[in-house]
This record gives structure tokens, C-alpha cells and sequence, in this order.
């Protein structure tokens, strides 16, 4: 999988990189975990790439942004040209990186991009940790198709 465009400091992707991943749906004895969990990598200094797309994602990626480890935002759409002040400050600082392997003209977020985004940063990633995978669901079919380590954050 190709990323066709970036914002950022692109030698982040030469570092070793944990793919952050986790259904929507996520149960209540799990979230905390997965807060621990983001909490330990920002502590070890770890390169963490993720969608931060859903709820739980985008709560790892509050817990992350605290620290000053690197950080890949993957998009399942192309870029927008606007940006949050918080993000505009940590690309600034060279600790960010959001890549996407759509154009500009992907405006929205669908299944299909968002699995095209997840195989991606499982590609990227040197490993993989997945706070939940809903049984049957298409994040659970996707890593079944890797053979990459997966460690899943009990």
C-alpha cells in the first residue's frame, strides 16, 4: 500500500512502529486497559500509528499527545487543508506525521477506506496492538491475514 500524501515529518517511518487498532465497539472492562496501555507507550518513547478514528482511538491519542514520542495519524480520506492548532504545533515540532493513502478527493470515511487505511498501517507497522476486534468483524478478518506479531491489550 502506497501513501500518496503527507503532512509532516516523513522519517517517522523509518522508525519502529506499533499499529494501534480497535473496533468501534469496545466493552466497558477493555477501555481502561487500552488507556494503560497508551499511557506505558508514551513512558517507553514507542512510535504509535493509528486511524485515532474511533472513540477509543481518539481517547489513546489524548493520552499519546501528552508525552513526546513520535506519532502516525493514518487517514482513511485524503487531507483536509485546515488544520487544529494542537496538531499544527506537534507537526511544527517534528514529532508528528499524518499520512494517507487516498487524494484530496476522498473527502469522506467509508468501510472500504478504512480497511484500505488499516491494511496500510498494518503494512507500516513492525507490530501490532489491538485493544479489541469485534468477533467476525472486519478489523478480526484483516489480521488474519498477517503475519506480523499481534499482542491484544487484555
Amino acid at each position: 500500500m502506497q501513501i500518496k500524501e503527507h503532512i509532516g515529518n516523513i522519517r517517522l517511518l523509518e522508525l519502529p512502529k506499533t499499529a494501534f487498532l480497535c473496533s468501534r465497539k469496545v466493552p466497558a472492562s477493555i477501555v481502561l486497559k487500552c488507556y494503560d496501555w497508551a499511557i506505558d507507550q508514551r513512558e517507553k518513547g514507542k512510535c504509535i500509528i493509528s486511524g485515532f478514528q474511533s472513540q477509543i482511538e481518539k481517547d489513546v491519542l489524548h493520552y499519546l499527545m501528552k508525552g513526546n514520542q513520535p506519532i502516525i495519524i493514518a487517514l482513511a480520506r485524503g487531507l483536509k487543508n485546515k488544520l487544529i492548532p494542537e496538531i499544527k504545533q506537534e507537526l511544527d515540532q517534528g514529532r508528528l506525521l499524518i499520512i494517507t493513502p487516498f487524494d484530496k478527493d476522498v473527502k469522506r470515511v467509508t468501510e472500504k477506506t478504512a480497511q484500505v487505511r488499516n491494511k496500510m498501517m498494518i503494512d507500516l507497522a513492525n507490530e501490532i496492538s489491538v485493544g479489541f476486534a469485534s468477533e467476525g468483524g472486519n478489523l478480526e478478518e484483516l489480521l488474519k491475514q498477517t503475519g506480523k506479531r499481534i499482542v491484544y491489550i487484555q
